[in-house]
């Protein structure tokens, strides 16, 4: 991407979550771990879907290019917000700070949409479980991942090349750990009322339209399951649903009170939290969610971990 840019700063600084050195040491060890068991636990995810043939389905599909999604999320804050712990100066250049904002929205977006696309697939299985083999066909399903990805990349391509024309003239400092877009307006000297609306506009139409599939998916869902004869029948089909929702509310209720609440509650402190959860916390829990509350996921991993101890 080309950026018409008047900045008269080469890079930026990042303050981070805290100017103490003891804390950042402490911080340092709890989020090495936290990005280390997300790497691990995503890519194991990844991995026990591809070895196992039962998994072999568009749910499973989904999840696996969820986990793929919560691995780069992560990967585009992580990294440098560790490097910066261990770091006096904790600059980032001009053309980084770009990049990183850049694919973190793109997969912020991409994460929402897979979140709806799953909502979907679970309301075919559970409300057409005739038409499911048909409505989710491996063609429709590479189509509607292929469609999550494309409007995550131009959504960001968007965003990042208007805040990059803007002037940075008054200061350089950002009071965040990352290149998020509110803290970089705010640091602007141009008018950004054009990026205020298109930050309205674009995330109202992502995020509105992934919640607004999940909300209609599920009272679908639930009316179905409720119709169900057998108490047997209506557990099996919510404990299929269980994990994807309880993802669903701590991904979507976190970036719903980042982006939608009022103007009067702002505070850059309370954002830097609420980022720590959905870009550290969020991609962790949600491989732990999946496998701990699916008894596919479960079996397939005492296959794997029983073959390896049997050729071991």
């Amino acid at each position: 991407m080309k950026f018409d840019n008047f900045t008269t700063f080469t890079d930026f600084v990042l303050l981070g979550l805290s100017a103490r050195q003891d804390v950042q040491q402490s911080l340092f060890a709890l989020f090495f771990l936290v990005y280390s068991l997300t790497v691990i636990a995503n890519l194991g995810m990844i991995l026990l879907i591809k070895l196992d043939s039962r998994l072999h389905t568009p749910m499973y599909y989904f999840l696996s290019n969820l986990s793929f999604c919560d691995i780069c999320y992560s990967s585009t804050v992580s990294p440098k917000m560790l490097a910066d712990f261990l770091s006096k100066e904790k600059r980032i250049s001009y053309n980084s700070c770009a990049l990183q904002m850049y694919f973190f929205s793109a997969f912020g977006d991409i994460e929402c949409l897979m979140l709806a696309v799953m909502a979907y697939d679970r309301y075919v299985a559970i409300c057409n479980p005739l038409l499911y083999t048909i409505a989710m066909s491996k063609k429709v399903c590479i189509q509607l991942v292929t469609v999550a990805y494309a409007v995550g990349f131009v959504d960001s391509a968007i965003h990042t090349s208007f805040i990059f024309r803007l002037s940075f003239c008054n200061s350089n400092v950002i009071n965040h750990f990352f290149c998020d877009i509110p803290p970089l307006l705010s640091l602007s000297c141009s008018d950004t009322s054009i990026n205020e609306i298109l930050l309205f506009t674009f995330s109202t139409f992502v995020l509105g339209y992934s919640v607004v599939t999940v909300l209609l998916s599920y009272c679908y869902i639930i009316a179905t399951i409720c119709r169900m004869n057998s108490a047997e029948g209506r557990h099996k089909a919510f404990s299929t649903c269980a994990s994807h929702l309880m993802a669903v509310a701590i991904f979507h209720g976190t970036l719903l009170f980042m982006y939608f609440r009022p103007s009067s509650s702002y505070s850059m402190d309370t954002d830097k939290m609420a980022s720590v959860f959905y870009t550290v916390v969020t991609p962790m829990l949600n491989p732990l969610i999946y496998s701990l509350r699916n008894k596919d996921v479960k079996g397939a991993l005492r296959k794997v971990i029983n073959i390896t101890l049997w050729h071991g």
